[in-house]
């Protein structure tokens, strides 16, 4: 049988995983029981890594060591300084796919090394490719990179049979929104246009609430929490809470008791309370940014509202009410309920997943890239290589020259983005193409061949004027460099090795430990003056297992409590022997 090739969602706020069991996605429970995990890691005091709801519950009590919403970091140069050690976005990412991972092998009981993660459709080249390198690091093959609403999709697509539909997946999640355009038909899943805005998500609706509470506490109490670290965890989880029971209620009550100490060492104590009514009016231009994302997709698929057959929704923002009437104001509709938002992204990488280790019947995806890539002109502009929605995989051939004499390489600057100006798009890569000395100009000619990938990642490669292949730098201008990656890849195997084989000598000493107890009960239940040279030796084992369960590894106590357990057993068969009731 083929090995599983596992599913995982990895979330801003929340990360999920799923698997194909029996012909369908199963979302796989954490060890605490919920179907999500908090993308949370935290490092306490004493140096210990706390990955997902542990790392959640210390954070109002260790905020400064505790890291959230990493992913909107991805493929940026942003590193964590923890412990005179530097961590950058994939290094903490790759902590929570280890969770995950982990938490797969221990649902499936065998191992797992191969995974399908999604991003967020509108992440650029560098993000998607530090999503790839996170899951390196954890160990994991990242057989792809699916766009979230693609995901969502595939799910929604298991669900539904019969004639063709356009569909719109509004993927609202906590640091991420997209909205996608896909024509579903039996078999095949054909995005037409993607577009969204990468920091815009349920932190910033977060955020606003915060600034709420921090504002009704400087005019309430004349305190302002800004410079305390406790405090302002404690505001950001009441935030959140806020959030979410304003998706239910039409007002909620926030209570921060004993928040702070005063300039008197009197307890600061907070209590306000938010109207839905307030609420919407602090976050309408969140909720109105949503708006010209869909409009722009919509132009691009050269569709129109009266177009789309369903609105399929992921991510926990869309349970916001004005973003739920923003929808139906849009598109004259009410979303359709046959996923749940949470889970329908994780169980859509299953079941591509599932796809292509055979356990589905196959369904082509058509997934496109979410913003033009070009190269950088001489004189600043941006001559195009792919136009965003361009349909992936794709590849383009472009012929350079040497343009002066004795010039010692062709150089090039790749960036993505909409504008004619270099300048203003995101930088993504310089490449370099040596060339030989002396050689005059235009004599020199390379065919470079730039493609994208399945997974929406860009890479190059170069020819020289005889076909043969001629060597090309490539630099990535945010990212771990390969050497980097190998190292970190080494190093978190070395950490879950290491974490692995603690667990083992822990239950080693666990079960040596109760075999001490028993063995101790036993001599003590015999007190027969006959038996004490039979006696001496199994103390002398005793004292040996001992010695091993504070000192030594997994392997010397398994020895020395199975050398135990021998000599308890000959001495048994003495006492029998010499008709000793123990």
């Amino acid at each position: 049988m083929a090995e599983k090739i596992i599913g995982i969602d990895l979330g801003t706020t929340n990360s999920c995983v799923a698997v194909i069991e029996q012909g369908r996605a199963v979302v796989i429970p954490n060890s605490e029981g919920y179907n999500t995990t908090p993308s949370v890691v935290a490092f306490s005091k004493e140096g210990e890594k706390l990955v997902g709801q542990l790392a959640k519950r210390q954070a109002v009590m260790n905020p400064e060591r505790t890291i959230q919403s990493i992913k909107r970091h991805m493929g940026s140069k942003y590193r964590v300084d923890m412990d005179h050690r530097n961590f950058s976005p994939e290094q903490i990412s790759a902590h929570i796919l280890q969770k995950l991972k982990k938490q797969a092998q221990d649902y499936l009981g065998q191992r797992v090394s191969k995974a399908i993660i999604t991003v967020p459709a509108y992440f650029d080249d560098a993000q998607r490719l530090a999503t790839r390198d996170a899951g390196q690091i954890a160990g994991l093959e990242v057989v792809r990179i699916v766009n979230e609403p693609t995901a969502c999709a595939l799910t929604y697509g298991m669900h539904k049979a019969g004639s063709a539909s356009k569909v719109v997946v509004f993927d609202f999640g906590g640091g991420t929104f997209d909205v996608t355009i896909l024509d579903i038909s039996e078999g095949v899943l054909h995005v037409k246009s993607t577009n969204g805005n990468n920091q815009l998500g349920g932190d910033d609706f977060d955020r606003v609430i915060g600034d709420w509470i921090r504002g009704c506490m400087k005019a309430q109490l004349a305190y302002d929490p800004s410079d305390n670290p406790v405090a302002l965890q404690r505001i950001k989880e009441a935030s959140e809470a806020a959030k979410i029971d304003l998706s239910i209620c039409r007002s909620t009550k926030i209570q921060l008791p004993f928040i702070a100490t005063g300039a008197d060492q009197a307890p600061v104590n907070f209590e306000g309370e938010l109207t839905l009514e307030e609420f919407e009016r602090l976050t309408k231009d969140l909720v109105g940014s949503a708006r010209l994302p869909v409009e722009r997709a919509l132009d691009d698929a050269k569709l129109t509202v009266a177009d789309i057959n369903s609105i399929i929704l992921a991510g926990g923002t869309t349970r916001i009410p004005a973003v739920q009437r923003l929808i139906r104001d849009m598109f004259h509709q009410d979303p359709v309920r046959a996923v749940n938002p949470d889970e329908a992204v994780a169980m859509g990488a299953a079941i591509q997943g599932g796809i292509l280790t055979g356990e589905l019947d196959e369904i082509l995806l058509l997934d496109v890239i979410p913003m033009s890539l070009g190269i950088e002109k001489p004189d600043g502009k941006v001559a195009n290589l792919f136009k965003r929605n361009t349909v992936i995989p794709f590849n383009k051939k472009v012929i350079l020259t040497n343009n002066s004499d004795r010039q010692t390489a062709i150089r090039g600057h790749l960036v993505q983005g909409e504008s004619e100006e270099a300048s203003e798009n995101k930088s993504i890569a310089r490449f370099s193409i040596p060339l030989p000395d002396l050689a005059p100009a235009k004599s020199l000619q390379f065919e470079v061949n730039f493609s994208i990938d399945v997974d929406g990642i860009f890479f190059c490669d170069v020819l020289d004027k005889e076909g043969k292949k001629a060597k090309v730098e490539l630099v990535r201008t945010n990212g771990l460099s390969r050497e980097e990656l190998e190292m970190l890849a080494q190093e978190a195997q070395s950490e879950v090795d290491a974490e692995r084989k603690a667990v083992e000598r822990n239950q080693a000493s666990a079960q040596a430990q109760k075999v001490l107890t028993q063995t101790e009960e036993l001599l003590s239940a015999n007190g027969d003056e006959a038996l004490q040279v039979e006696k001496t030796i199994v103390r002398q084992a005793i004292n040996s297992l001992r010695n091993a369960v504070l000192e030594s590894d997994t392997a010397d106590i398994n020895s020395k409590m199975h050398d135990l357990e021998g000599i308890v057993a000959q001495y048994m068969k003495t006492t029998t022997d010499k008709g000793v009731s123990v």
